[in-house]
């Protein structure tokens, strides 16, 4: 058999059959959530297949997953999810960022809401924006906040890395660069630079977060710019 072949393509690329976990990476940008009548919240828009029974639910401007009106009027589409309830195997992706998953043992993290693809029912969730002038102009600098005990999958551009916070060495990232930090954390966001010098501009180094305390952060090789639908 030729290794070009297309059955040597199918055997290549083909599901493993034998992966069972509840959320499981069937390839390093692609996550499978196995169902068994139950519920999970996905990111609106990251559902590439499934196979079996699953239905799906868009999220009531007032109920469940994250947020309340207010809060889903001004955070952007980054905070957009699905219910998906069912029984089978759903395939969730991202525009091709790499998918890692995590397990809350009664403990919490926090998520740019841009980078949470999906997340176990039993897992709470809550927004919080960054209150400054320059988080707003910034666009999609808000937080997800997850809570409890279940699986969540973030998602990074290419690799990333975790930087130590400790009360002697604060950190300072870049808003767009910054994925994830520990629950414990509150940044600040610091800016050197005059109001007027911020208008028009989107992102950049203008201004940073700054991370106090014992934690980690989470940072990714990449500037992501978001837009917030209108």
């Amino acid at each position: 058999m030729s290794k070009y072949s297309l059955e040597a393509f199918v055997n290549e690329t083909k599901e493993n059959p034998q992966q069972k976990d509840y959320f499981e990476l069937e390839t390093p940008h692609l996550l499978e959530i196995n169902l068994n009548n139950q519920a999970v919240w996905t990111k609106r828009g990251s559902m590439v297949g499934y196979v079996g029974g699953i239905n799906f639910e868009r999220q009531g401007m007032l109920a469940g997953g994250i947020g309340n009106l207010l809060k889903k009027a001004i955070s952007g589409e980054g905070t957009k999810l699905m219910k998906a309830e069912g029984s089978g195997r759903l395939y969730v992706a991202d525009s091709g960022k790499k998918v890692r998953i995590l397990y809350l043992n009664n403990e919490s993290v926090c998520v740019n809401g841009n980078d949470v693809l999906a997340h176990e029912q039993s897992v709470k969730s809550d927004i919080t924006m960054l209150k400054s002038i320059a988080g707003m102009m910034a666009g999609g600098l808000f937080q997800v906040k997850l809570s409890g005990t279940g699986h969540i999958a973030i998602t990074t551009h290419g690799e990333p890395l975790t930087l130590m916070v400790t009360p002697d060495n604060p950190v300072f990232t870049d808003p767009n660069a910054t994925v994830a930090w520990s629950g414990n954390l509150s940044p600040d966001l610091k800016t050197n630079v005059s109001f007027k010098s911020l208008i028009g501009r989107g992102s950049g180094e203008e201004f940073q977060m700054k991370f106090s305390g014992n934690g980690w952060v989470l940072i990714q090789p990449y500037e992501e710019v978001y837009f917030t639908e209108k």
